[in-house]
């Protein structure tokens, strides 16, 4: 697991971890149309350059497999691929951004209640439902935080 420096986020390091963001959604985000899918990828490679923090886990061959997003005290973004889903990986993320990034609060879609669950699980608890995401989509967000 890895930190990735602004100034060392290739343009083949963004297209690797915007190809397993899709897959990871496809996976997670059964709410989601592929036409919503696709439209949201369209911001996510600026996010991966401009994120504070971007922690990257790799396979034996260096190649991606998971990643997440801190800024300040909060997880903006985690994605694992599918393969690698239920393996703990999740939670190894997590720990690590708890334990040296201080991570203590996260947004997560209602409509995944299986991130809801994971996030629940390690420590998260519902302090706030906002019937629309960010974007201003019908997608009610949930914001946590630990303890």
């Amino acid at each position: 697991m890895n930190e990735i420096s602004k100034v060392k986020r290739s343009q083949v390091l963004i297209e690797k971890l915007v190809n397993l963001w899709e897959n990871s959604v496809k996976a997670s985000h059964l709410f989601l149309s592929n036409k919503e899918i696709e439209e949201i990828k369209k911001y996510v490679p600026q996010a991966l350059r401009e994120i504070e923090h971007l922690i990257v886990e790799t396979d034996k061959t260096e190649n991606p497999i998971a990643f997440m997003g801190i800024y300040k005290n909060k997880l903006e973004m985690l994605f694992i691929s599918p393969v690698h889903m239920k393996t703990g990986l999740g939670r190894k993320l997590i720990e690590e951004a708890i334990e040296n990034y201080s991570v203590n609060e996260l947004v997560v879609n209602e409509q995944n209640p299986k991130a809801k669950g994971f996030y629940e699980y390690l420590g998260f608890k519902v302090y706030k439902r906002n019937p629309i995401d960010e974007q201003g989509n019908q997608y009610p967000i949930l914001f946590m935080h630990l303890g």
